[in-house]
């Protein structure tokens, strides 16, 4: 086992697909010579060299147009976009491509790509570059979202994106990059997309979330004294219903908890699907803790914006006592 943080862990994964599989290409901005602006590719372009490790120009569009074109013609590009803000000029190729060829060609030709994101806020980043657009891409059929939230996920996560016949957007926290480290497996290994982890159980109240929010939770639950079960969802689409519904019915309560806007976001859905599936074991109502309906803001406020383990607290009480 070697104790990795996320970025490490990431860049393991990396390393040993490209080694596995000769048809994995990394390109983005930035991605070879500099190793990414986060590192997460350093060291990569010595290795394997400039034709699989590609610095390309500035243009998201372009990079993902170029990233399908690729995969449609058997390689398994993984594009990078230096940060979430910038998916906007790529939405096009994305969702009315990427997401739909398995459909419009019958099969007849599929998008394996992994599209790699750094995501969320907590850094001090300027503006386009702390944003939480999961709900966005999870709402867009034919793609798969998923969101490590530890070095140990990231790294199986990854490697199951990047052998997926269909596009992944694989977002990556950037607020734990470097937050902490875990022992991760030095040989390869898989984690299935769509399947949730449950990271510590209980018996009095659900929290549901996902990203670095799940290390908030986590704080928050240190905090109290009852007893509450943890779900990461790991995978934002398809989401692990069953994990999630089965944890609601054994405590009744339920707190959700995401980095993104309260209106539309994950959370929301997350609710709806727990009101049809256990409305009869509700002891409450469902408490969301989010960002708030503002752009992010900068960084004398931006903690304040992220929910914390005061704000969970407080949701965890509500449900509780209601």
């Amino acid at each position: 086992m070697a104790n990795l943080n996320l970025v490490q862990a990431i860049n393991l994964a990396l390393i040993q697909e490209m080694e596995r599989d000769e048809r994995v290409l990394l390109l983005g901005e930035d991605v070879g010579l500099n190793g990414g602006v986060f590192r997460v590719t350093e060291g990569l372009q010595a290795r394997f060299g400039a034709r699989r490790v590609v610095d390309t120009p500035l243009a998201e569009s372009g990079i993902i147009g170029t990233s399908i074109g690729l995969a449609m013609g058997g390689l398994r590009p993984v594009p990078e976009i230096q940060f979430e803000g910038f998916l906007g000029p790529a939405y096009d190729q994305i969702c009315s491509h990427a997401a739909r060829m398995r459909t419009r060609t019958r099969s007849a030709f599929t998008v394996p790509l992994t599209i790699r994101v750094p995501v969320g806020g907590g850094i001090h980043a300027p503006e386009l570059h702390s944003d939480s657009p999961e709900a966005i891409y999870a709402h867009q059929p034919g793609i798969k979202v998923v969101m490590p939230s530890s070095p140990y996920d990231a790294k199986g996560l990854l490697i199951s994106s990047i052998r997926d016949p269909d596009p992944v957007i694989y977002f990556e926290p950037k607020r734990i990059y470097r937050a902490f480290r875990e022992e991760v497996p030095e040989d390869e290994y898989t984690i299935p997309i769509g399947k949730a982890r449950t990271v510590c159980e209980g018996t009095d109240l659900t929290i549901v979330s996902w990203g670095s929010s799940v290390i908030q939770c986590m704080q928050a639950i240190e905090k109290s004294n009852r007893s509450i079960e943890l779900i990461d969802l790991r995978t934002i689409y398809p989401m692990d219903i069953d994990a999630v519904t089965e944890s609601v019915r054994k405590t009744g309560r339920c707190v959700i908890v995401h980095e993104a806007p309260r209106t539309c976001g994950l959370g929301a859905e997350v609710a709806a699907t727990i009101m049809e599936h256990c409305f009869l074991h509700l002891e409450a109502p469902v408490q969301r803790v989010s960002g708030f309906d503002t752009i992010m803001p900068y960084y004398k406020l931006e903690l304040s914006y992220l929910p914390d383990a005061l704000r969970i607290g407080g949701a965890i009480e509500d449900a509780l006592t209601f």
